[in-house]
This record gives structure tokens, sequence and C-alpha cells, in this order.
């Protein structure tokens, strides 16, 4: 009995000692980008909302109501964005939102890189990975667990799907999204994002390339992809 408490004493001295963060937060240079293309948009949904970012739109202008989805609730307790709406769940599954409602869709979804490693390092070097940030494993259907490969592909189908269903007809689709490295070689995440959402419904409006500092650290820091793209797409019938 007294192991366990000093157990259970222990790992809430640990909790207490990690400060929890959210690592790949939208860049600040995107959100007067985005509060641009949204200007005339009465609501908009963020289905990877993480912290809630997407509210300081506010700051650039935009008036209307920001509504955040987010599977791990810890994250969405850090920083006080003036969210309007919160919602917790699985973005492949968002059933409090009506079909045909949402003025526009606005996220960032993860690239399917490294900072989906989710093991300890037997070293003891420093991670920098979603898992390694919140403090504690991620919820089994969070795409931060996901390295690129087929169920990475398929769980952002199920998204996309979710989003054109609750968009409404001309709606707004803006995805951030980046390619990344694996083995020395460059990844299309970009390319397969604008595939695959084409052949969903949606309509390519633009593409955006914004350069924007890149983390120096990890397997493949000397071969960073300098810039991030905006996806903007529009749901057709």
């Amino acid at each position: 009995m007294a192991s366990t408490i000093k157990k259970i004493a222990d790992q809430n001295t640990e909790k207490r000692a990690h400060k929890i963060h959210h690592p790949a937060k939208f860049t600040d240079r995107f959100l007067p980008i985005f509060a641009k293309i949204l200007k005339d948009c009465k609501n908009v949904v963020d289905p990877f909302a993480g912290t809630g970012k997407l509210a300081l739109i506010k700051d650039h202008g935009f008036q209307g109501k920001v509504i955040c989805n987010e599977l791990e609730v810890d994250w969405t307790t850090l920083d006080p964005h003036q969210v309007d709406e919160w919602h917790y769940g699985d973005a492949a599954t968002m059933t409090w939102c009506p079909s045909n409602s949402v003025d526009a869709i606005c996220t960032s979804p993860c690239y399917g890189n490294r900072m989906a490693d989710h093991h300890n390092a037997r070293d003891g070097s420093r991670r920098i990975t979603y898992t390694h940030c919140l403090g504690h494993p991620l919820h089994l259907e969070n795409t931060g667990r996901m390295q690129w490969g087929e169920p990475y592909r398929q769980k952002h189908i199920a998204v996309y799907q979710e989003c054109y269903r609750i968009l409404t007809l001309n709606g707004l689709f803006i995805v951030n999204i980046s390619n990344h490295i694996r083995k020395g070689q460059e990844v299309d995440v970009v390319g397969w994002n604008k595939s695959v959402i084409s052949g969903l419904g949606f309509q390519l409006v633009e593409e955006r390339k914004v350069e924007t500092p890149r983390m120096k650290r990890g397997e493949n820091y000397n071969l960073r992809v300098q810039y991030e793209s905006i996806l903007i797409f529009r749901k057709k019938e």
C-alpha cells in the first residue's frame, strides 16, 4: 500500500514538473492572411484546433465566430484565446455540427513527420513531438501520433469528408500543410492533400507558399523544406 501511494505521488510530481505546451501552433504570419481570406465569413471551424490560436484572427479584423474542435483537452486550456465555442472529440465525427452549416473551415493538419514519434529516446535526448510536449500518450485517433503512411492518409480522408459535410455550398476550406524530409527525400504531403481534397468535391482556388522558420532539430535538420503551403478550396456540388 505504501509503495502504491509513493508511486502515485511520484507520478503527480512528474506531471507538475512537466510544462505542457503545443509544439506546432499556427505561425503568427499566417493569422493576417487567414483573416483577410475569411473576412466575409460569419463563422469558421478549426477541426484540429490545438490551443485555439486561430481565434487570434480577430486581432486582424475578423468579426465572425471562431469554433474550435480538439481531441486533447489539455491543450485547450493553455492559452486564453477568444474562442467562441469549444468542442472536444474526433474531427472525423463532428456530430455536434449540422450539415451545410459552416461558412469556412481553417485548419492545419499534422504533417506526418517525426513529430508523430511517441517512443522515449534511448539516449536521453530531448524530443519535440506532440506526445512528449503533452506529457502523456495521445488519444489513439489523434493524427499527431500517425507517421506518414496509410493509416495517416485514411484518417485525413475521413476528416476531410466530414469537413465537406458541414460546409455550406461554396464554403471555404483552408488547409495549412507542408512537405517534410524523410530518409533524405522530400515527401509530397502537399501534393497528396491537393489531390485528395479536390477528389472529394472541393475546387482548389489558390495555393500560397509562405516561408517560415523551421525547426532546426532532428535527423534531417539540414534538409528542411523552407516554406509551408496555404491551400484555399471551395466546396462544390
